[in-house]
């Protein structure tokens, strides 16, 4: 039997996907613990704590030609952008931590994805 390398390659992709959502689900934690502290609603914490573990998987399947920071940082804020105007429209000054959060954590999760993906 052939072995063109695809099996070597689904596991390394396997490796830094599950690397992803667990990054991401670590930076969901650390997201949602001073909302918890704020007596938020539960759907905002669910609601957040998934926007970061959908970021970790995508940073960690992405193809975009850009640094792990930069990588982390888009595609965190795309993520957020829908929420964001929901948020927006109502509590404009909500979303100031909440974008400091997204790029604190965004660029954290893209660069330790790309540096422990390999």
């Amino acid at each position: 039997m052939f072995n063109f390398g695809y099996t070597e390659t689904l596991y390394i992709n396997m490796k830094k996907i599950k690397l992803g959502i667990i990054l991401g689900a670590v930076a969901g934690t650390v997201d949602v613990i001073p909302m918890v502290i704020q007596k938020l609603t539960w759907d905002a914490n669910l609601s957040a704590f998934c926007l970061w573990v959908v970021s970790g998987f995508l940073i960690s399947t992405s193809d975009l030609k850009v640094r792990g920071v930069k990588k982390g940082i888009v595609i965190s804020t795309l993520v957020l952008l829908p929420s964001a105007i929901l948020i927006g429209w109502q509590q404009p000054l909500a979303l100031v931590p909440i974008l400091i959060m997204t790029l604190i954590l965004g660029s954290g999760l893209g660069l330790l994805i790309e540096k422990f993906g390999k």
